[in-house]
């Protein structure tokens, strides 16, 4: 049952709907801990090393944050395997382009695909530079998250690949919410107006969210 729901177009619709929400409530998490850099060194790094005790003693040292990434990793690899296959399928079902030259879909529609090839070659660069060290500028020191975020955005390049991949999430969140919606059967036509508003909020507040650390460092009130 599992393998013919997986095969059928709208398995793989639910499947990159709920991966894509699951993702969605971590970067909400994920932006308000960011936040947490204007308010210091001490604060900040305190909150990184709470993110490795949480559940201690019931949870062992760090198995709560490697549980958050498991299903992280799980929700990725599921949302972009769907997504490609979805997207092979549409290619293979429609082989010639449309007689309409003149796009009808919005730039964030039209941009998905690229977007989605983006943010998953900004995550491994981000795990890289953040949290290995193995990209790292300026020396990379482990137990002190506040020192290396502000060594990345030190540097012009640290800061327009993050901002450039904000932008990119943006947009991707904004068309993926609402369709998330749809496929999930939440739509309606008395609804659709709120969960478009919705889309635009969320994807304007977590993109402010996210890009306001490392205008933070540019401008010097995170140093």
């Amino acid at each position: 049952m599992a393998r013919t729901v997986w095969d059928s177009t709208v398995g793989k619709k639910t499947v990159m709907a709920v991966s894509g929400l699951v993702m969605l409530l971590y970067l909400v998490a994920h932006m308000i801990g960011n936040l947490k850099i204007y308010f210091g060194a001490e604060e900040f790094n305190h909150y990184a090393h709470w993110l490795r005790t949480v559940g201690e003693p019931f949870m062992h040292y760090e198995w709560t944050l490697w549980l958050i990434r498991v299903v992280l990793v799980i929700a990725v690899v599921a949302h972009a395997v769907s997504a490609y296959q979805l997207s092979r399928r549409d290619i293979k079902a429609r082989p010639s382009k449309y007689v309409h030259s003149k796009p009808r879909s919005s730039y964030a529609t039209r941009t998905m695909r690229w977007g989605g090839i983006i943010l998953g070659l900004f995550i491994v660069w981000h795990l890289l530079d953040l949290t290995t060290g193995t990209v790292h500028s300026g020396g990379f020191e482990t137990g002190k998250p506040y020192q290396n975020v502000v060594d990345t955005f030190s540097t012009w390049y640290g800061n327009v690949i993050y901002i450039v991949a904000m932008l990119a999430l943006g947009l991707h969140i904004r068309h993926g919410f609402w369709s998330a919606a749809q496929t999930l059967g939440a739509g309606s036509r008395t609804r659709d107006r709120a969960l478009k508003t919705t889309a635009n909020v969320l994807a304007l507040l977590l993109t402010i969210g996210f890009v306001a650390v490392p205008m933070g460092v540019m401008t010097g009130v995170v140093s």
